[in-house]
């Protein structure tokens, strides 16, 4: 079954951008293809260094809160969303930390995120969120994905818990993004 891993960003395990995923979850189970939802809430991600390990050991060096199994979910799947919120105009660290590395040992190995299909949602209280969305964009573009579009920008108005399914608009706009990469999935792999 072709599957789509996506990581949330956030530290709040029941937080909006978890409610993003768990409708985007469900668009794609509607679609025939399998979602593995990862929270980064509670982990530890360290920062890339650089270090050029991974080019030898073909994963990272860091053996912290689940980055390697991560990329051993993102190889088998035919796609990536990632999901931030917006901390001071920019993405919340341990998400860029994340795919950082990760971007970081596809390029110095096998390549593995190229040609997959996916993109970044963002979630915040007032703005910022082109700014995320475009800071996030560069991951999928430097590592040779594609990127679909959808009815809008993929962003969603919201702070405290349970604010983002008020968005309609941004709602629609993220379920509409999760069904065009899998019609794009389906008529590409």
């Amino acid at each position: 079954m072709k599957r789509i891993v996506m990581i949330n960003g956030s530290p709040r395990p029941d937080g909006n951008m978890a409610y993003i995923f768990n409708e985007c979850a469900k668009v794609i189970r509607e679609e025939g293809l399998e979602p593995v939802v990862i929270s980064l809430a509670g982990k530890n991600v360290h920062s890339c260094i650089a270090c050029g390990k991974c080019k030898k050991l073909g994963k990272c060096v860091f053996d912290d809160d689940g980055v390697n199994e991560i990329i051993d979910e993102i190889k088998n799947a035919d796609g990536l969303i990632t999901g931030a919120p917006v901390y001071f105009g920019t993405a919340r660290g341990d998400i860029m930390s994340a795919v950082q590395r990760i971007g970081y040992v596809s390029r110095m190995g096998e390549d593995f995120l190229a040609h997959k299909i996916g993109g970044p949602i963002v979630v915040g209280r007032r703005g910022g969120h082109t700014a995320t969305l475009s800071e996030m964009l560069m991951f999928y573009f430097i590592n040779e994905m594609t990127v679909p579009g959808s009815c809008y920008w993929n962003m969603i108005f919201g702070r405290e818990i349970g604010e983002a399914q008020n968005d309609e608009e941004g709602m629609k706009t993220a379920t509409t993004f999760a069904r065009n990469i899998c019609n794009l999935i389906k008529k590409t792999r």
